[in-house]
């Protein structure tokens, strides 16, 4: 995902990122060299030099820093991020059990019931086209049980 704009919002302590139709916030608390009064944010801005998927604050002091659209996501817990994020590592998974399996790919891909190329696609962790149960269907026919645990948050106490 692309970052369109960035602004630093002093009155609320975080930046305000513009991303597709949404405007997200992430605050100066998460950053690594934050602002500070005596050391306030001197400029901001979508670098390019990183595809503009991360944006570069500069302070006073002359201490920059950077940070990525994915870190943004994370922190406001966007829907599409974490549905990417479980579609990953259920693909990693997966590429794992292919390798150990004893079946063939070609058993695979007749079990799956699609064509090699199809397959190949659903063993792409860079491919976000594809769908949950497509990954999960593979893992099925791998002999694979996944489990979808839900529980309750964990407060983080600094």
């Amino acid at each position: 995902m692309k970052i369109k704009k960035v602004t630093a919002n002093n009155r609320k302590k975080a930046f305000e990122v513009q991303a597709a139709t949404k405007l997200f916030l992430f605050p100066y608390a998460k950053l690594k060299q934050g602002p500070t009064h005596s050391n306030p944010v001197r400029s901001v801005f979508v670098d390019k030099e990183l595809g503009r998927e991360a944006f570069t604050y500069v302070l006073d002091s002359g201490e920059e820093g950077s940070v990525h659209i994915d870190h943004v996501l994370e922190y406001n817990e966007d829907p599409g991020y974490l549905r990417d994020l479980l579609l990953y590592k259920l693909t990693l998974e997966a590429q794992q059990r292919v390798e150990a399996s004893a079946l063939s790919k070609r058993e695979i891909i007749r079990r799956l019931g699609t064509s090699a190329t199809q397959f190949y696609r659903i063993v792409d962790q860079t491919n976000y086209r594809k769908s949950v149960d497509q990954v999960l269907y593979l893992l099925h026919i791998l002999d694979c049980e996944v489990d979808l645990v839900v529980r309750d948050r964990v407060a983080n106490i600094a």
